[in-house]
Parts: C-alpha cells; sequence; structure tokens
C-alpha cells in the first residue's frame, strides 16, 4: 500500500502530464488554424518540387532557394506533432490495473526502466518541457515569427523600440517585388515552375504581398496623407494606398482602413528588425549546431573509442597519443585557426566543434571497453566464432553507451555557449544571419540604453544551457542503478 501523501503526489505528476499534453496539442493546434494558408501552400509548394523533380530537374534547379525548406519542414512538423501528441494523451488516459503494471513492470528492458526513472525525476521533466517549446519555436519559425528577421525597413521610426511598442503603417498598393520573375511560356514545364515561383513568393512575404510604410503620426488633407516619420514630415496620395475593406476614406483624420498597427513584443534593434522574430530564427542556428555537433562527435569519439580499447596493441597506442596530443591542445585556438584559414561559415563552425569534442568520449569509451571485453559474454561471442564488426557493434557499443549519453546531453549546453562565444566574437555565424551570439554582440555598445536587445537572446542561451544540464542530471540518476526508486 502506498501512503497517501505518496499517491498525491503521482496523481498530481499525471495531472501536470496530461495538462502538458493538452496545451502542448492546443498550441500546435492553435498556430495551424491561425496560419492554415500558410500550411496550405507550403505543401501545395511541396507537391509541385517533387512534381518539377521528375519532369524537370534543370527548372528546379534555377528557381530552388533553400529558403523555402524550412517552411516545408515547419508545415510537417506543425501536423505531424500534434497527431503524436493526441495519441499520447489516449495513451497516457488509459488506466491499467495494478496487476498489469506490475507485470508489465517486470517483463520492461534496462532501457524502458530507466526511461520510467527519468520520468520521476520532476526537474528533469520540466526542463525536457522546456527544450521541447525551444526546439518546436525552431521548426516552426516560419510560421510563429510576427516578421521576417532581416527587414529593415523605415528603420527611423521602427528603430531601438523598447518592448511591447506598438507602430502604425500605411498599406501600399505597392506589392513585394519577386526575388525569382515569372518564366515567359505555356507548356507544362513552364506552368509548373510559374506555380511554384508564386507559392515562393507568397510564403516568403508571408501571405502579406503589400509593403507596409511605418510611420509616427498622420493627418489626410483631401485625397493626401501627410505622415511623419521620425524629423521627416512627407505625404502621399490616398491612390497610393490599399484599403482594407474597400471603403471610403474617412477624412475627419481619425484611424482609417489603410493603416494597420504592429506590435514589436521585445522590441527592436538599430536597425529597426524585431528581436523577438530575430531570437526565434536564431534558435535554429544555436540549437541545430548543438545537436549536429554533438551527435558527430559522439558518434565518432564511440566508434575510435571501442575500436582502440576492442583492438589494443599498437591501434591503441597511436589512437591514444593523437587523443592526448589533441586534448593537450587549446580547442579554443584550435577552432580559431581552423576559422582563420578556411573562413567562417555555419558548415565550418559544425565540423571545426565536431572534430575538436571528439577525445573525451572516446577515452570515457575505451575505459568502458576495456572492462567489458574481459567479460564472459564478450568471451562467448568470440568462442562462437562471431565477425569482430558484430562484436563490436552488438555486443560492446550498446554495453557502453551509458557514459555516453550522459556526456551527450550535458555536451549540448557547452556546445552552444561556445558557438554563441564565436558568434559574438565575431567568428562564427556572419549577420544579417541571426544567431543568439551576435544578437548579443549587436547589442553590446548601447547595453545600458537599449538593453532589451542582449538581454533575451542572452536569456534563451541561459535557459537552454541550464535545461540541458538538468537533463544531463537527470539521464545520469536514471541510468544509474543506486540512484533508481
Amino acid at each position: 500500500m502506498k501512503p497517501s501523501g505518496e499517491k498525491k503526489t503521482v496523481r498530481q505528476k499525471k495531472t501536470g502530464k496530461i495538462l502538458f499534453l493538452l496545451l502542448s496539442l492546443s498550441a500546435f493546434l492553435a498556430v495551424l488554424v491561425i496560419r492554415f494558408k500558410l500550411v496550405i501552400i507550403s505543401f501545395h509548394s511541396l507537391f509541385t518540387a517533387v512534381i518539377l523533380l521528375f519532369a524537370s530537374p534543370e527548372k528546379l534547379k534555377q528557381i530552388f532557394t533553400p529558403e523555402i525548406i524550412e517552411f516545408w519542414i515547419g508545415a510537417i512538423y506543425l501536423v505531424l506533432v500534434p497527431v503524436i501528441l493526441f495519441f499520447a494523451a489516449i495513451r497516457y488516459l488509459r488506466k491499467q490495473s495494478p496487476e498489469k503494471q506490475k507485470q508489465s513492470m517486470e517483463q520492461l528492458s534496462l532501457g524502458k526502466i530507466s526511461l520510467k526513472a527519468f520520468k520521476r525525476n520532476t526537474i528533469a521533466l520540466y526542463a525536457s518541457s522546456i527544450i521541447f517549446i525551444l526546439y518546436s519555436a525552431a521548426f516552426l519559425a516560419p510560421f510563429i515569427a510576427p516578421f521576417n528577421p532581416y527587414d529593415q525597413q523605415d528603420f527611423l521610426v521602427t528603430a531601438y523600440q523598447p518592448p511591447l511598442t506598438r507602430i502604425n503603417a500605411l498599406i501600399l498598393k505597392e506589392p513585394k517585388n519577386l526575388i525569382i520573375p515569372l518564366q515567359s511560356g505555356n507548356g507544362p514545364e513552364i506552368r509548373l515552375t510559374n506555380r511554384l515561383i508564386s507559392d515562393f513568393q507568397d510564403l516568403r512575404t508571408r501571405n502579406e504581398p503589400y509593403s507596409l510604410r511605418f510611420i509616427n503620426d498622420y493627418h489626410i488633407e483631401g485625397e493626401t496623407v501627410v505622415y511623419r516619420q521620425g524629423i521627416r514630415t512627407k505625404s502621399i496620395s490616398t491612390e497610393d494606398l490599399r484599403s482594407l475593406r474597400k471603403a471610403s476614406l474617412n477624412k475627419s483624420g481619425s484611424r482609417d482602413d489603410f493603416i494597420v498597427s504592429r506590435t514589436f513584443v521585445l522590441g527592436t534593434d538599430q536597425y529597426g528588425r524585431d528581436i523577438l522574430s530575430r531570437v526565434i530564427y536564431g534558435s535554429r542556428i544555436s540549437l541545430s549546431i548543438g545537436f549536429l555537433v554533438v551527435l558527430i562527435s559522439v558518434t565518432l569519439g564511440t566508434v575510435i573509442g571501442v575500436s582502440s580499447g576492442y583492438f589494443g596493441g599498437w591501434i591503441d597506442a597511436i589512437v591514444m597519443r593523437i587523443v592526448d596530443v589533441l586534448i593537450a591542445f587549446p580547442a579554443l585556438f584550435l577552432i580559431l585557426i581552423i576559422i582563420a584559414t578556411f573562413g567562417n561559415s555555419i558548415y565550418l563552425i559544425v565540423i571545426t566543434l565536431s572534430f575538436t569534442g571528439w577525445m573525451g568520449v572516446a577515452r570515457i569509451v575505451r575505459s568502458q571497453v576495456l572492462s567489458l571485453k574481459e567479460q564472459e559474454f564478450i568471451l562467448a561471442a568470440k568462442s562462437l566464432g562471431l565477425s569482430n564488426t558484430r562484436i563490436i557493434f552488438r555486443h560492446l557499443a550498446p554495453n557502453a553507451l551509458t557514459p555516453v549519453i550522459i556526456a551527450a546531453t550535458l555536451r549540448i549546453g557547452s556546445i552552444i555557449l561556445t558557438e554563441a562565444g564565436l558568434s559574438f566574437l565575431g567568428l562564427g555565424v556572419q549577420p544579417p544571419v541571426p544567431s543568439w551570439g551576435n544578437i548579443i554582440n549587436e547589442g553590446r555598445d548601447s547595453l545600458l540604453n537599449y538593453w532589451w536587445i542582449s538581454t533575451f537572446p542572452g536569456i534563451a542561451i541561459l535557459s537552454t544551457v541550464v535545461c540541458f544540464n538538468l537533463i544531463g542530471d537527470g539521464v545520469r540518476d536514471a541510468l544509474d542503478p543506486r540512484m533508481r526508486g
């Protein structure tokens, strides 16, 4: 019999998990409803691109831009995750009898037992929830970011605006320019190409095809709108403005239907760019670099460590001396040398951080393999005539993964910090591509007067690193038999 206090705690945890699933499902469905037209255009462009890939690959190469991939990935993620959350909630709401729960516990594998132990760690679960929200924001950046992170229009009005600033803007009849011009012709391939170009334009403009002109204030004089931008006073004919409801203009000088308001929730930078949009888009760079670097370095370190520990002899001696040399050499200096020699790009940063971070994993795995290869199950595998490759990947590597998983979860935070530091120094991701590090760098000279430019990406870095460290602690406790309840 469980004490009443423990039963109450279990019920609270179950209620909290169900509530999180329902809130997450509601948030995804809300984004899906609000951005439904963009999602449809994304899938339509994906379908058109697949057809054009088989019909005319040359045409697709001429008009394809990597920017469109983020809309395809975001649309698939936005549709797929609610389905997973729905079935997870349904499965979690199903109640099992105590006998079935006990029987299922007896049949659980070591991995499932560790997963259940991790789920009992409340702090680690909260940290995992925050990381899930951050990665979801990174995937859905094109759909949830209120502005394009590269827009620098009318910075006389929009520059250095504090959080929650609301600015009026005139709606111009002038459409936003096409980056890729439409092609002439009437063939099926031309029609597919122009359809894809139109979809690209709708996605790039977030389905807002008309330009905006931000203003401080305005008044109407006859058929002319006189407005002010900073210290400049300008005028524009009402014929050049687009009415939202196609109604007659209100000549009393009050708010009219050719005016819209935009709110900058986290303020703007020196170029008038929205900080919230740049932080959301910057999460894609920082989180993806952290994940990719850890994946590559852990994979490389595991393979090298297993091979070194298993074969031993001169292979082990050479590999370990290389590891000792690379560990002794300052990693930051090596990164700076590589970036100074070959230039800086996102791909180079990923490769550089990956190949300067595998040594610790290799040493950990090697020490595990040295203790495992003399045990009975490895000797039995050798006596059965199994190949070295099968012994390494089927028997040694899975049993040496516990410290690797712990090291990987703890290392993601340090990689994100390293990337942010490089971008802060101007050696990482280059502007105008947003990353948390270079956003902080852009606001460092005006930190006292315009604190919001560097503060919010700094909070994002702090939250991410702390959450990954808490997850690493939870994984370590879950995989340690002495810490399981």
